[in-house]
């Protein structure tokens, strides 16, 4: 037993070894990658939102917040994304070293080589999760709060086009267009009230222009071609329902808005129902809160309902007795009692039962105007609790992604690992926010919208890995581009070049001899098969029958130009080159497996077009048998004249 330990220990040892090397090796890049998608998901950011920091005249402590809180919003977005990158350099590099090949020669599987890391993707998770259940709702508030605040610090940057905005105090501004280049305001509208109802003014004005005084205290609203309607509030009249009011028409006036235009911290009570500024406990308890509130309005609404149309009266059962009889005896028919009714009654009838439901149905909007509300309330908040879990997970996820593809690709540095990273990143951002946005939206249910791109990464992640750990060739370009060329029937030419040292020279006799045998063989065979036909449908996709003459013939010709390219004439080595490279499959059948022809035949479009393709190959076959056969017939005599 001790000599099995002291032979195991140091290969335990090595292993421990390289599971530090590897380690130290992804940690500085982990670091490094992580600071650039900070970085760049901050620019990001701030792009979407330059146009509220422009022109507010911040100052550096307020920018300062803006800045931490954004960074710390974002952290949990970037932990995949420096993970995938950051994986996929450190197995590049090792794979361009060849220290992933050494590795695995000395008999340590990719896996083992992975252990490490996965331990360290599980603590970023973890991060992550923390990040977002404890450090994120915190930053979302302060970040949704300085947001706020610096909308209303220049109300003459935020005002919007065909909304009411109020965010002047007692003030209500309309404004029909906006000239952003001059801040020119068209079709303007606005409602005053400073106090009660018997002190408020309507203005409409054709255009205008809202500036901040200098001391930041007052806004100057300049209007050109307009009219004011104004109460006339007076103490006279202050008892009497009739309250006189004044016009004015104007050509131009300036009106002095009270304002405060210095930076303050909004209160941050409107933000209460965003579910990006509360923990995992909070959601739950939010969810608990508003079901319990919507359960009491819809029990609310259900006995409204139940007493306005579905009350029954209390009578004895003496009397239910009674009127069950006469009820079966007696059919009472609505049609023929409206019929008798005269045209007047009946045109009050229908407008009465037309008003009783347009009622009813307006009822029922306002209605579910409050609950959808809630619904939105609830979806919103689910799918940030599940969101927790799934962007923690990515970071794992992104992990098995870009460690089997840094180890098949093996390109270090930061070429092809940024763009292969961009990729795989777009898309899971694209389905991401596609599937939020319908869960969001209740289109999708919150489950299929949230999990859509972990359903979708998680085996694009096992398949990539798999294929890492067989040494798959699965991004061999060249694999590619032969599947690739195979499909569109292109072929490569051929290229006999002459050597430089030759140890056998060809026997010329002996191959001119073989040359005018395959020419007649040639000869028999477009004879026998008729290739301008087009093929058996039945015989290419249902029973197929291998084409063993013209595997033999290429066979055969193939050695003969193998012997041929050893010869020092130069008019040989260029007949040579002229033979055309033979597809000794392509015109009998279009797969291997006879189960996939089987298919493709079922399968009409596409059998029609391997059809074809196929018919295409036959004629391509009978072209290139004319050629080997006139070329053979050059070389012959070339030989002939040595």
């Amino acid at each position: 037993m001790h000599a099995v330990v002291q032979k195991v220990s140091p290969t335990m040892f090595r292993i421990k070894k390289l599971d530090i090397f590897i380690a130290k090796q992804f940690g500085i890049l982990f670091i490094g990658t992580f600071f650039i998608c900070q970085f760049v998901l901050m620019m990001q950011f701030l792009w979407r939102y330059i146009d509220k920091l422009i022109g507010k005249g911040l100052s550096m402590d307020v920018l300062a917040q803006f800045f931490w809180y954004m960074g710390l919003m974002l952290v949990p977005q970037a932990f995949p994304l420096a993970i995938l990158l950051s994986s996929l350099i450190t197995f590049g590099n090792l794979g361009e070293s060849s220290e992933l090949t050494a590795i695995k020669a000395a008999g340590i599987s990719l896996m083992q080589t992975f252990r490490s890391l996965i331990v360290i993707s599980i603590l970023v998770c973890l991060a992550s999760f923390y990040f977002q259940n404890s450090v994120g709702p915190a930053a979302n508030m302060k970040m949704g709060q300085i947001m706020m605040s610096m909308k209303q610090k220049s109300p003459e940057l935020e005002i919007p086009e065909g909304v009411f905005y109020d965010g002047i105090p007692n003030s209500n501004l309309y404004v029909q267009k906006k000239d952003m280049n001059t801040g020119k305001l068209y079709g303007i509208m606005i409602y005053r009230m400073t106090g009660s109802y018997e002190d408020q003014a309507i203005i409409l004005a054709d255009s205008g222009m809202l500036q901040a005084t200098a001391e930041k205290k007052h806004m100057l609203l300049t209007l050109w071609d307009g009219e004011w309607f104004e109460n006339m509030k007076s103490q006279e009249f202050a008892n009497s329902a009739s309250v006189p009011y004044r016009r004015e028409t104007f050509v131009n006036k300036k009106i002095v808005l009270d304002y405060d235009g210095d930076f303050n911290m909004a209160d941050a009570t409107s933000l209460s129902n965003d579910a990006r500024a509360k923990s995992l406990t909070q959601i739950n308890h939010f969810i608990d809160s508003i079901r319990h509130d919507y359960d009491s309005i819809g029990r609310v609404y259900y006995n409204y309902d139940q007493m306005a149309f579905y009350s029954l009266p209390v009578v004895s059962k003496k009397d239910s007795i009674t009127a069950v009889k006469r009820a079966g005896e007696v059919t009472f028919n609505v049609d023929s009692a409206y019929a008798k009714l005269s045209p007047e009654k009946k045109r009050m009838a229908a407008n009465d039962a037309l008003n009783k439901i347009q009622q009813h149905v307006s009822d029922l909007d306002f209605k579910s105007m409050i609950t959808n509300d809630g619904d939105k309330l609830i979806r919103q908040h689910k799918i940030e609790r599940i969101a927790k879990f799934t962007l923690a997970l990515s970071c794992l996820v992104f992990f098995f992604i870009g460690a089997p593809l840094g180890a098949i690709i093996r390109k270090g540095g930061l070429g092809m690992p940024v763009i292969i990273s961009v990729l795989v990143f777009i898309v899971y951002y694209i389905l991401e926010n596609s599937g939020s946005r319908m869960a969001r939206g209740g289109m999708w249910s919150i489950w299929f919208g949230t999990s859509l791109a972990s359903a979708v990464l998680i085996p694009t992640a096992i398949f990539f890995t798999y294929k890492a750990n067989k040494d798959s060739t699965v991004f061999n370009i060249d694999m590619y581009i032969n599947i690739l060329r195979k499909l569109l029937g292109l072929r490569i030419k051929r290229h006999v070049a002459a050597k430089e040292v030759i140890i056998e020279n060809p026997d010329y006799e002996k191959d001119a001899a073989r040359l005018q045998k395959i020419s007649t063989e040639i000869y028999e065979y477009s004879k026998q098969h008729k290739l301008k036909s087009a093929p058996n449908w039945i015989k290419v996709f249902f029973r197929y029958e291998a084409d063993h003459e013209i595997e033999r013939i290429n066979s055969e010709l193939e050695e003969i130009i193998e012997d041929l390219a050893n010869t020092k004439d130069s008019v040989i080595l260029n007949e040579l080159n002229t033979y055309p490279i033979i597809s000794e499959k392509a015109h009998t059948r279009p797969f291997d497996r006879k189960w996939l022809n089987i298919a493709a035949a079922i399968i009409v479009p596409l059998g029609i077009i391997l059809y074809v393709r196929m018919w295409r190959y036959r004629l391509r076959l009978l072209q290139d048998l004319k050629n080997i056969k006139k070329t053979n017939d050059r070389i012959i005599a070339r030989i002939n004249k040595m």
